[in-house]
């Protein structure tokens, strides 16, 4: 028969709560008339867990590779169904209400993703630093880097088709496996819905696999370096456009404002900001490409255009007349200095033109370099 819903558990010596999962689970699949199985991914326990399983009937994937993500991977991937719900196996989500998370993958979702902030959290289900700091800003990153609606990035219980699955190509096998997920699903486009899921406190003994500032930082981490757009290319124009404004009032001469005055020392420091925005700027190209080349990130028509408006030859010329541009000032630097025969400089006007001729033959060396590595970069195109 065809299975309609595989629910995947990731174990690691899960022996105290497990076989209630499971049973829930099949008392769904059997209530709601559902062709369905249960697959444990075990990730290597020693406390019997691989036993229980097998003695309910539920499929048990040995998962060698450590890790949540290589757990689930491993589970999803050996799944015969055409949907998958996954979810922790500490009895910490009931596996007897799945219904709401079946309907919306039957009306066409890609994903559906639970929100235990709106379906209730039970007193002692989640640390205070988890509920009040770690998930609502991680979520709100999430959703504010990657344009996502999702409330809870890192809801433990969801729901996607097996199509969808591979479609996302999930490469993380940590705990930031949650968050590759929604942030796949979103930048490829794919229809993603929530519902209300309620929370409870875990029934094991001992303490959970997660660890607080360990495992937060995996998922910021994550985010940002999934983000290039945010880690480099906005702080990038933001230090560029600033130091590049500055420097032009600061270049034709002092300014004060109240009894404070701005003069060269000030220049060298807004050259400084427009060498380092710049630098954030090309290390974003360089990182967009990466990232896209090795099927890390979508490919996008955007990317495409990049490719047409940036190539080794416009690169090259570019940076050359930056270069030119250095030499020239400094020729008139030279000129300014040997005016005074080579004496101590005291007029400031000279340093108002060898710190911008400094400053674009820096920029000038930088565009050729990061020409050069960004078609060696781009050599599959």
């Amino acid at each position: 028969m065809n299975v309609e819903l595989s629910v995947v558990m990731p174990c690691l010596n899960e022996a105290e709560t497990l076989a209630v999962c499971i049973k829930k689970a099949q008392g769904f699949f059997e209530h709601e008339n559902i062709t369905g199985e249960v697959i444990i991914a075990d990730n290597g326990s020693t406390d019997g867990s691989q036993q229980i399983a097998k003695d309910l009937n539920a499929a048990v994937v040995n998962v060698p590779q450590k890790g949540y993500g290589s757990a689930l991977r491993g589970g999803i991937e050996a799944a015969n169904g055409k949907f998958i719900i996954m979810g922790d196996a500490d009895d910490s989500y009931d596996f007897n209400n799945l219904m709401p998370y079946l309907s919306k993958l039957r009306e066409g979702n890609d994903m559906v993703m639970g929100n235990r902030f709106k379906g209730g959290i039970k007193k002692g289900a989640m640390p205070f630093l988890h509920k009040y700091l770690g998930n609502p800003v991680l979520s709100f990153i999430g959703r504010l880097f990657f344009k996502s609606k999702i409330g809870d990035f890192h809801c433990g219980l969801r729901g996607f088709s097996k199509e969808a699955y591979f479609k996302m190509e999930l490469k993380t096998t940590g705990m930031e496996f949650a968050s590759e997920m929604i942030v796949k699903a979103s930048l490829k486009n794919l229809k993603i819905a929530e519902v209300p899921t309620v929370l409870s406190p875990d029934g094991r003994s001992r303490p959970p696999h997660l660890n607080t500032w360990r495992d937060g930082w995996r998922h910021l981490r994550f985010l940002v370096l999934y983000s290039p757009n945010w880690l480099f290319l906005i702080p990038g124009l933001l230090l560029m456009v600033f130091g590049l404004i500055t420097s032009t009032f600061l270049v034709s001469g002092p300014v004060s404002i109240g009894a404070v005055n701005f003069g060269v020392h000030t220049l060298l420091y807004t050259c400084g900001f427009v060498l380092i925005g710049f630098q954030f700027i090309l290390f974003y190209g360089l990182t967009k490409v990466f990232t896209v080349e090795n099927e890390l990130l979508p490919k996008s028509n955007k990317y495409d255009r990049l490719f047409k408006f940036i190539n080794l030859e416009k690169g090259l010329v570019v940076g050359l007349l930056l270069v030119i541009g250095g030499i020239v000032l400094s020729i008139l630097a030279y000129a300014d200095w040997q005016a005074i025969s080579f004496g101590n400089i005291e007029n400031t006007s000279v340093f108002r033109r060898v710190i911008p001729a400094v400053t674009l033959m820096l920029l000038g060396v930088q565009v050729i370099l990061f020409s050069l590595f960004f078609s060696i970069l781009g050599l599959k195109k």
